[in-house]
């Protein structure tokens, strides 16, 4: 169960995040490298967590054009990640080319693991009222994840990420092999702070969440392994 959790780390640096990188340790659970890590942090830092056998997921959602993707694609395979993500309102061809750009650097070197792709959604911290009003998608949230779910599906990429509210419903459509990477976890008891589509660790696994991302329930709690833990039990008692 622990590598169904994913710890992000969301500090402005390295040293803060191997602080907590320390207070894990002995926990296998996935750790989640986001855009202000690594834009502080840089490639190094992802070799330094993968020498430590920590499987990393690096969050930086690619959308760009295909051309881009499909270089910014091969470049983080190289680097050995176990996941990355890009936007799914890039639309097909831009999702296809990071496969194909993962691809690349396979054939170039065999020695590489084939990392997990997976496209965003909507973002857990988007209402429908900010998404038909200014982001000028009609209907239901989940009508529009489940809609860029399936092209995701068409692109060939691995799964998705999305609400774990959502999560039912992409399983419906498009299968159990579909994975589903769930930010928007919230234990009992703690803050919403910008998430509005939430659940607990829980009740996202009891959906058929693949995987639940988690950071300041974790990274703000006193103790953090501690609080790890707390979930990793409520995640194991489903």
């Amino acid at each position: 169960m622990a590598a169904r959790l994913m710890v992000a780390l969301d500090y402005p640096g390295a040293e803060e995040a191997q602080r907590l990188v320390q207070a894990l340790e002995g926990i296998p659970c996935y750790l989640k490298v986001g855009m202000q890590l690594f834009y502080a942090a840089g490639p190094d830092f992802i070799r330094q967590l993968k020498s430590k056998g920590y499987s990393v997921f690096l969050d930086v959602k690619m959308h760009d054009i295909p051309n881009t993707v499909r270089g910014g694609a091969e470049s983080i395979t190289r680097l050995g990640v176990d996941m990355f993500n890009v936007h799914a309102a890039g639309g097909v061809s831009m999702m296809r080319a990071a496969r194909e750009g993962a691809e690349a650097a396979l054939a170039a070197d065999p020695s590489l693991k084939k990392p997990e792709i997976i496209a965003v959604t909507q973002l857990t911290s988007t209402s429908v009222e900010t998404m038909n009003n200014e982001i000028g998608i009609p209907g239901s949230v989940e009508e529009a994840v489940v809609r860029y779910a399936g092209l995701a599906k068409a692109a060939g990429l691995d799964g998705v990420v999305a609400s774990p509210l959502e999560v039912p419903a992409i399983r419906a459509a498009y299968g159990s092999d579909f994975h589903t990477v769930t930010p928007g976890i919230r234990p009992a008891g703690s803050g919403l702070g910008d998430q509005t589509r939430v659940l607990t660790p829980g009740e996202a696994i009891s959906r058929g969440s693949h995987y639940i991302v988690v950071g300041r329930p974790i990274t703000g709690a006193p103790n953090p392994r501690e609080a790890a833990e707390t979930i990793l039990k409520e995640m194991l008692n489903v």
